[in-house]
């Protein structure tokens, strides 16, 4: 237990130092609480597209017919501690393809031998975006990670904290963007569900009904192999604040690592032990 101390003194200076908000729009996803695994790489593609978007605003492009693509590479360096790095990119104007900005995320889990109840980690997420791709250049989510495995049922809540040092929501405090998960398992490749995405606004207030962000996907995680991640789903924004409707795909291939064994549910970045 006292190995843990090192690591979560880094975070927690992390979380009070500059870096970027999780990029909704390019990073559509519940995370589950297991770390991949020591000497163990996921490589994941994440991919969507928003048929109705938002119009350009405020100097940020509008998000109406693009496509999103974004490169996590993540690697474990124990049981129980991963860093993931994240590129970000996206085709939109006259089908020009741009880098957009980059992310990096360390996080821990609360390690098996524990025996809690619930599964339990959490990650600091930060690094920068490019003006005029979203209305905070520099910016940090905070995201503990609860979920449960309950027969063929599977339950996970991401309660996220944005910080925001640079933009339009710099000065603004903390930013509460909870993410929920539920899915149900049908035989032995397919999981369908529903997950959804939110943000209220400041903890200190939270922002009228019609400004927050409110979305709600239709979701199906299938398991080919244990080496192989699939989640894809259909989301529908509902206010006037987010996409209204987009299609996400996520593909995710382990590298190297023990034999896998499962454990949870959870997409890309799922329950697997070692």
């Amino acid at each position: 237990m006292t190995k843990l101390y090192p690591f979560v003194a880094l975070l927690i200076g992390l979380a009070i130092g500059p870096a970027v908000n999780a990029q909704d729009n390019y990073e559509i996803q519940v995370y589950a609480s297991p770390t991949v695994g020591k000497d163990t790489t996921m490589v994941e593609l994440h991919s969507n597209f928003s048929f109705i978007g938002l119009p350009e605003e405020d100097g940020v492009i509008s998000t109406n017919h693009q496509l999103r693509e974004t490169i996590e590479i993540t690697h474990g360096f124990t049981p129980w501690f991963e860093v993931g790095f994240y590129i970000f990119n996206c085709i939109g104007d006259m089908g020009r393809t741009n880098y957009v900005g980059s992310h990096i995320r360390p996080r821990v889990m609360a390690p098996q031998s524990w025996n809690w109840p619930v599964g339990a980690s959490v990650s600091f997420e930060g690094g920068f975006v490019k003006d005029g791709y979203d209305p905070n250049t520099w910016s940090m989510e905070i995201r503990p990670i609860i979920d449960k495995q309950l027969g063929p049922v599977y339950l996970a809540l991401n309660p996220v904290v944005d910080l925001s040092w640079v933009g339009a929501d710099a000065g603004h405090g903390a930013v509460f963007a909870p993410d929920f998960k539920f899915s149900y398992q049908i035989g032995k490749v397919w999981a369908p569900g529903i997950e959804y995405y939110g943000s209220w606004g400041p903890f200190r207030k939270f922002d009228p009904l019609n400004e927050q962000q409110h979305q709600l996907f239709i979701a199906v995680d299938a398991d080919f192999d244990p080496r192989w991640e699939f989640n894809a789903g259909y989301g529908f924004g509902l206010t006037n604040s987010i996409d209204k409707s987009i299609f996400k795909v996520i593909l995710g291939r382990r590298f190297g690592g023990g034999k896998h064994a499962h454990a949870l549910r959870g997409g890309p970045n799922t329950a697997f032990r070692y």
